[in-house]
């Protein structure tokens, strides 16, 4: 089995009406920029890391395909509509013998050195010639917050709240021996105004805590916790 070149797929549904568990403390408009924003500090990590070969952001959405144009990722739009599961399926499909990095955009923390863990896990199941199924679970330990599939579509891949075991008997059941990476950055998917508090809580220079500063919701949200 030859080294596989890592790709990155970033799904984003429609941002029009945005993280609604978010309703009670942001407006419609306001979610819909602060989705973006993430989004845009996801990709922008991603683009620093050399050692992924490209970038694939799924989306029919507009906006986020402006963006992701802006630092140079390929947009498709197979899958996009049809929710998450459906749009990482069809960049596996895309990518098919290659390996596939795939997280979602909510993760606003993310850094290079996270991915790189990733990439550093992969390059060690290349060298024993298996493939790889690596995974970084959220915060509560129930939802799959990372996946590096190698093949690509190696594992079917099934996202959701308590997606992550599911995930990890997946790969067992083909063959795989899944691997668990504990990446308390990546862990941090932003849904509920408790998520936004511990995001604020730890000193970033995201984009993301930069608008949420600007709208004066830091001080706000330490009441969340």
């Amino acid at each position: 089995m030859n080294a596989r070149e890592v790709y990155a797929v970033l799904p984003i549904k429609d941002t029009d009406d945005a993280k609604q568990r978010l309703a009670g403390v942001l407006s419609a408009p306001r979610r819909q920029e602060l989705a973006l924003t993430m989004f845009e500090d996801v990709l922008a990590t991603l683009g620093r890391v050399r050692e992924l070969a490209g970038i694939f952001v799924v989306t029919a959405d507009s906006s986020a395909a402006a963006i992701a144009a802006r630092h140079g990722a390929r947009v498709l739009s197979e899958g996009a509509q049809e929710g998450h599961t459906c749009a990482v399926a069809a960049a596996a499909k895309r990518l098919q013998s290659k390996a596939m990095l795939t997280l979602p955009g909510d993760v606003p923390l993310v850094e290079e050195e996270d991915v790189r863990q990733l990439i550093d896990a992969h390059r060690d199941a290349i060298r024993r010639d298996a493939p790889a199924f690596i995974i970084v679970p959220a915060r509560d330990e129930r939802g799959s917050n990372a996946i590096l599939c190698s093949p690509a579509g190696a594992v079917p891949l099934t996202f959701g709240a308590d997606s992550f075991l599911p995930h990890l008997a997946a790969a067992t059941r083909c063959g795989i021996e899944p691997k668990v990476l504990k990446l308390p950055r990546v862990a941090l998917d932003i849904d509920t105004p408790k998520d936004l508090a511990r995001f604020l809580a730890i000193p970033s220079q995201t984009r993301a805590r930069a608008l949420l500063e600007r709208w004066g919701y830091a001080k706000a949200a330490n009441s969340a916790l």
